[in-house]
């Protein structure tokens, strides 16, 4: 490994720990569900699904998953 990709693996991982420098801004995640997969979808700051219970309440069990797994991260107002 040359001199150059080496300081590129520090760089990355000083980065990695100034959490601050990155700013989540959309993000699209297939979820396989139990019976179907679903497409949730964060945008403005908000989390959809294609999921019919969230298209009558709004919240579903896809999207608060993947609330759980970015608790920590970017928040999501």
């Amino acid at each position: 490994m040359d001199s150059g990709m080496i300081g590129k693996i520090q760089k990355a991982k000083r980065y990695a720990q100034e959490r601050e420098r990155f700013h989540l801004e959309s993000l699209e995640i297939s979820v396989e569900g139990t019976n179907n997969t679903h497409r949730v979808s964060l945008a403005d700051g908000e989390l959809t699904c294609t999921c019919d219970f969230y298209n009558s309440r709004e919240y579903c069990s896809h999207t608060m998953a993947i609330e759980e797994i970015m608790k920590g991260m970017e928040p999501i107002s």
